[in-house]
């Protein structure tokens, strides 16, 4: 039976969402300030990522902490205005990144990662995306023996729990396949599955281009306001008034300004992160493969606007003016590895990941809101979960049985 939908937010989740909703046959206006996946979407890394099987989990080692404290690294930095407006959701999200816990979220975790591959692909052929896709995994760096030991370790726990697939290169392995880094490196995983994009903001709007020719509408427009009314849900915005029967929020960061205003809580907060793109100094020079050095904390990604450089986590508040001193300590450790050129963006763009202390996204029902479904919270992976967060959703929406048992993903469970 059709129903009228309004989806709020077209980054990935949000037009992933659309995307199978109209492909149910309901009539589906997704709405957003700016075009689709011009946000947290077009500024990732670009991989949809099968291996990511365990969450990125709150360091708790001492080594580590200290480590980090001084403020001075790639991989995570900290404002503390903005880990004291956070500290509730950030000390839930130490507490959950102890063993016992840890252990039992990873599984459920990987339930909606083992999914990655096979709802995109529907969505690539559709929208006729082939060509923004690659195929061939990608690399993480070890400077390290220990490390990289380590690493091999884990991995062979997830492929044997997950089938996640790899192969170990060592250093002359490593350099067979990428000839121009610089020496050093002990060796690499390749991580085999993982597809890359050469364009993610270009992927979303693919999806989001196909969603409209499937019958779907896209409204470029700001949200005023969200209420009960008329057929079920009354939205505001600034061009036009919108009802309907089902409401969609998959606003991303802002989903939690909307949501208080109806009385829903939600612990969110985010992890914001920094790129910029640019040449190689030596046009000789080739990246083959999207790389991350996994004990500095950034990555290099073959892109059509460029080398992107991709620096770790920001705990800051969500509109706290940007500062790029991690992106410039990112870039000092990246020319050690890699010739980069000049940057060829005018300013470092800045996004926000929307995280929740247990790691794992909101998909289904809101609490207290009766026509309303959330999909929001995928920190590192809204851009890998989109589509199966789309599909998963779209089954609950319209009262069938899930792929994926969907209690672990509950608003309720906060």
């Amino acid at each position: 039976m059709s129903r009228e939908i309004v989806v709020l937010g077209a980054g990935m989740v949000g037009v992933s969402v659309a995307w199978h909703l109209v492909r149910q046959g309901h009539s589906v206006t997704l709405v957003d300030r700016r075009e689709p996946g011009r946000e947290t979407s077009f500024g990732n890394a670009g991989i949809i990522q099968r291996e990511s099987v365990r969450p990125y989990a709150f360091p708790r080692d001492l080594g580590t902490l200290m480590r980090v404290l001084p403020n001075r690294e790639v991989d995570i930095r900290y404002r503390p205005a903005g880990m004291l407006s956070a500290m509730s959701p950030l000390l839930q999200y130490w507490l959950n990144s102890g063993k016992t816990r840890y252990a039992k979220i990873v599984p459920e975790y990987a339930s909606l990662i083992m999914r990655c591959l096979e709802t995109h692909a529907p969505m690539i052929e559709a929208a006729g995306a082939d060509h923004l896709v690659r195929r061939d995994g990608w690399l993480e760096l070890y400077h390290t023996q220990k490390a990289f030991d380590a690493r091999i370790v884990e991995a062979r726990e997830n492929r044997e729990l997950y089938g996640v697939e790899f192969e170990v290169l060592d250093a002359a392995g490593l350099y067979d396949m990428e000839p121009h880094l610089k020496k050093g490196l002990v060796g690499a995983i390749h991580w085999t599955q993982p597809w890359t994009v050469a364009d993610p903001g270009a992927l979303v709007q693919a999806y989001a281009e196909n969603f409209e020719q499937q019958g779907g509408r896209f409204l470029k427009a700001e949200v005023q306001g969200v209420e009960k009314g008329g057929k079920g849900w009354k939205v505001t915005t600034d061009r036009e008034s919108l009802e309907a029967e089902q409401l969609v929020v998959a606003l991303g960061p802002w989903s939690d300004k909307l949501l208080s205003r109806l009385g829903i809580s939600v612990p969110l907060f985010v992890k914001r992160g920094y790129h910029m793109h640019y040449a190689s100094a030596d046009d000789n020079a080739r990246l083959n493969h999207w790389i991350m050095d996994a004990e500095t904390g950034f990555l290099l990604e073959p892109m059509r606007a460029g080398i992107r450089l991709t620096t770790g986590a920001e705990l800051a508040d969500l509109e706290a003016p940007p500062k790029f001193k991690q992106l410039k300590a990112a870039e000092q450790a990246a020319r050690k590895i890699y010739p980069l050129g000049e940057r060829r963006d005018p300013e470092p763009w800045k996004g926000a990941r929307p995280c929740l202390p247990d790691m794992k996204p909101i998909i289904g029902p809101a609490p207290r809101q009766e026509g309303m479904w959330l999909a929001i919270g995928h920190g590192h992976q809204g851009f890998t979960l989109g589509p199966v967060t789309g599909l998963l959703l779209s089954q609950m929406m319209a009262g069938e049985t899930p792929e994926v048992d969907m209690a672990p993903f509950s608003a309720t469970r906060f």
